[in-house]
């Protein structure tokens, strides 16, 4: 529990500010979580990091992540898909290569992986750069969520939401989890105006508490596939960036197709 702690109270000392400040740096975070959460990915599947199709899918990532202005160097028509597509073209290319010691299937996977893992964090920037209040409104229902299923689910959590890819889970804690959730994001819209009315407000944080959840059990599929309890070890005693994140990958595409950012 100490060790959750620490590492929390580090990790918020290093986030917070960041998403305070905005510009290159708060991108610079946002493009390396996108990045360490793909070789999490990668070392679930057991693949080396210095492997070639893992350099081709982190370079692909790569392209998703950025701004699409750091493009600028490329001809006027080049979007950040043109250059994911690419690397897509080389990793399929690679298994022609390989003779299908690296297949297909393989392939799939990765590019699946490098979308999961980098979506997400390419909105995390977007959403900041509409406004810190809307990167803080997104962040508050997902931590509101997590922490509301969490205590609602101890004091009065029975019947189990998904027993065979998360066990803890019930569906009292969810329920839970997305009262508080429009609670405390609900009325921090109040205080900070989105650029939706109030109601929609409400039923956009209703939407996104649901979204935020299915984003968790995801993750915890993609755990129990791979026979690993944590994602990763980068952040002692809470596992890696796509266990702390899971949730937001889900809720920051969600959040641009409803039109929040």
């Amino acid at each position: 529990m100490k060790q959750r702690l620490i590492t929390a109270v580090v990790a918020l000392i290093i986030f917070v500010p960041l998403v305070w400040l905005g510009g290159a740096l708060f991108d610079i975070l946002a493009i390396l979580l996108g990045l360490i959460a793909l070789s999490e990915v990668l070392i679930m599947r057991k693949k080396l990091l210095i492997s070639p199709e893992a350099v081709i899918s982190m370079l692909a990532a790569l392209a998703v992540l950025i701004p699409q202005s750091w493009l600028d160097f490329l001809p006027s028509d080049t979007t950040q898909f043109t250059v994911f597509y690419f690397f897509v073209l080389l990793l399929l290319t690679y298994t022609v290569i390989t003779k299908n010691r690296f297949s297909f299937d393989d392939a799939g996977m990765l590019i699946l992986g490098i979308i999961y893992s980098s979506v997400g964090f390419h909105y995390l920037m977007q959403a900041r750069n509409v406004g810190i209040s809307t990167v803080f409104y997104l962040l508050l229902i997902v931590w509101s969520t997590d922490s509301g299923a969490y205590l609602v689910g101890r004091k009065l959590g029975k019947n189990k939401l998904a027993p065979h890819i998360s066990p803890n889970k019930t569906w009292e804690g969810s329920i839970g989890g997305v009262i508080i959730a429009m609670v405390i994001a609900g009325g921090f819209t109040l205080i900070y105006p989105q650029n939706m009315g109030f109601f929609s407000m409400l039923l956009i944080t209703l939407i996104l508490s649901i979204v935020g959840q299915m984003g968790d059990l995801v993750e915890s599929a993609l755990k129990r596939f791979y026979g690993v309890k944590d994602s990763g070890k980068i952040l002692p005693g809470h596992g890696g960036i796509l266990d702390r994140f899971d949730s937001l990958l889900f809720v920051l595409p969600v959040a641009h197709f409803i039109g929040l950012i």
